[in-house]
């Protein structure tokens, strides 16, 4: 009999996927990311193994200090839903702050599917526009997966911690603009904080902290 409930036991663990883990406990594989809002943290599990190039890509941005003092700015609800959506941060369209675009990494190359509290990259322009801003799923969308018809968009990462600050996010009221999925108030970004691994600062100028200099 203990042998059987330890078999049991075994196979409970095996069945929980790595990113659902403690949000306190490193995995090998996945880089954990601490993002502190104005509304509360939330933590990150990237999968440095399935989606290389876009983990790292994020985490050269956390490193540079580059998501320190952006925003969310957008919550796009399901209208039938309201509960279920994406809210979206990143640089926006600050050049100063923008490093590089980076290739696609679809959903069919990797295997992840966007889930509930999956973190994606976003993009205006084709695959392989990505840079700096990106979004997190609330429920699943599978209309964001990689199809023959649709490149979709590349999920790298899950939110293991902090998903009641998500949800809050989710329902700020929003305005007209991009069809009613701007935020009237963004929800600020104090810090981005790698919580796993060495951080791979680039060197690069960072041009926004030479003007806040200024101001001040």
């Amino acid at each position: 009999m203990r042998i059987l409930f330890l078999l049991l036991a075994l196979l409970a663990l095996l069945a929980v996927p790595a990113a659902a883990q403690r949000a306190d406990r490193a995995t090998p594989g996945w880089v954990r990311v601490r993002l502190e809002t104005a509304d509360g943290n939330m933590v990150l599990a990237l999968n440095a193994r399935r989606a290389p190039v876009t983990t790292a890509n994020f985490l050269r941005y956390v490193d540079d200090g580059r998501f320190d003092g952006v925003s969310f700015y957008r919550t796009a609800r399901n209208k039938r839903s309201p509960r279920f959506g994406f809210i979206q941060s990143g640089i926006r369209t600050d050049a100063r702050r923008f490093l590089d675009m980076i290739p696609h990494e679809s959903t069919k190359r990797t295997g992840m599917k966007h889930l509930d509290m999956t973190i994606s990259m976003a993009r205006k322009g084709p695959p392989g526009s990505a840079n700096g801003n990106w979004f997190i799923t609330v429920g699943p969308i599978p209309s964001m997966d990689w199809t023959p018809a649709n490149p979709g968009y590349a999920a790298f990462g899950r939110v293991v911690g902090g998903q009641d600050t998500v949800r809050r996010i989710l329902a700020e009221p929003t305005g007209q603009q991009m069809n009613g999925t701007l935020m009237l108030k963004p929800v600020r970004v104090n810090r981005a904080v790698r919580l796993d691994g060495v951080g791979k600062p680039t060197g690069r100028p960072r041009p926004w902290l030479i003007e806040r200099r200024k101001d001040g």
